[in-house]
């Protein structure tokens, strides 16, 4: 195998263990106390699981329904449309207003939740055209995704920024200026479709700076936030160096880099204390969904388990928080140095077909010289 076939078969195992990673985490997702994952899953998660009808953690009911962000800081008029039902997730809105409801409800075993849905969109629209990134194909499509009449995916939830953007798109707002800041926008959310864009600019021929300002073009349509885009950076570059690096040994001397580069993060300092994992996440660094917490946690979780993935995409399932956006970026950093977990689970998602049709589109458009 020639060097460019390694690494658009590393492109290919990263984006499909991200995609398990999601639907690892789907039915936990939000869970902010571990011991409620034990309760609802006995033995933890090990394997795809439906989402459970109740849900300890859940305050679905306490967000906004015409916006961005909480009811409570709603200060929008109340006559103003309703978003969630009329705008997007048109026959989803009567599970908003009941407490400890999942926020994703009937969704089964293997599923992927909205941003990995949104994910596949960046795919599809990338694979569709030769040329390099280009924001108002994406903006126009995820506009068109986001509001069919027809669920175009199984999700019940909406983070802020879908909600913030639909929000400002249904005042009549140009897309480029849909983008609605709220107490949450640098999300680690924000963060899952990054990867394909990578990718495929990648293979294009692009230079890290090149697809930094890409994705950052990308980030502003629904995450304008500076903290977000400088994790994003980052994000990139080591993406860029685990596509090209020998062994792991150097992957994970990106990922010691990157924590110093990023976050002045000792992560082998780290390790070597020798903590459990929820003694690392929850005392140490949120499990929340924004990235101050997020971004250190997949990099020590990324360094810990290199040589062992499914156990690294179990650990992250089973702290909670966060876990399901948070394991996006974290199976994609892991899926560049091992295929093992892709292998023995990626046929048990419930549309792979699909997804590997479109992972193939992607990785083959990008540039077909590189593969063969």
């Amino acid at each position: 195998m020639n060097l460019h076939s390694l690494q658009s078969l590393r492109m290919v195992y990263s984006l499909k263990t991200a995609f398990i990673a999601d639907a690892l985490a789907m039915p936990v997702h939000w869970f902010y106390r571990p011991m409620d994952i034990e309760l609802a899953f006995p033995g933890w998660i090990q394997q795809f699981e439906a989402a459970p009808d109740f849900h300890p953690s859940s305050i679905m009911s306490l967000h906004s329904k015409r916006k961005g962000g909480r009811q409570s800081v709603d200060t929008s008029k109340k006559t103003a449309i309703e978003v969630v039902g009329n705008v997007i997730l048109k026959d989803k809105a009567q599970f908003w207003d009941k407490p400890s409801i999942h926020y994703h409800q009937g969704m089964t075993a293997g599923e992927n939740t909205l941003n990995a849905h949104c994910a596949r969109l960046m795919m599809r629209v990338i694979a569709n055209s030769s040329q390099h990134y280009d924001k108002k194909k994406f903006a126009n499509a995820y506009i068109e995704f986001m509001t069919a009449e027809s669920p175009q995916h199984p999700d019940t939830y909406a983070e802020s920024y879908h909600r913030g953007f639909f929000a400002n798109f249904a005042q009549g707002k140009k897309p480029e200026k849909c983008a609605m800041k709220t107490h949450d926008t640098a999300s680690v959310g924000g963060l899952v479709t990054i990867a394909p864009l990578v990718f495929s600019e990648y293979l294009k021929g692009a230079n890290v700076s090149a697809i930094q300002i890409s994705c950052r073009e990308h980030l502003a349509l629904t995450h304008p936030d500076e903290s977000l885009m400088r994790a994003c950076d980052h994000y990139v570059t080591l993406l860029f160096g685990l596509i090209e690096a020998p062994n792991q040994e150097a992957a994970k001397a990106l990922l010691v880099k990157t924590g110093k580069d990023s976050l002045g993060l000792d992560i082998t300092a780290l390790i070597k204390r020798n903590l459990a994992d929820n003694q690392v996440i929850g005392p140490l660094f949120s499990p929340a969904c924004y990235i101050s917490g997020a971004w250190p946690i997949v990099l020590y979780l990324a360094y810990k388990y290199l040589n062992d993935p499914w156990d690294g995409l179990k650990a992250n399932t089973n702290l909670g928080g966060d876990n399901v956006h948070r394991g996006n970026v974290l199976g994609t950093i892991l899926g560049l140095q091992s295929g093992t977990v892709a292998d023995q689970w990626f046929e048990k998602l419930l549309d792979h077909k699909v997804i590997e049709q479109e992972i193939d589109a992607l990785i083959h458009n990008a540039n077909p010289t590189k593969l063969k």
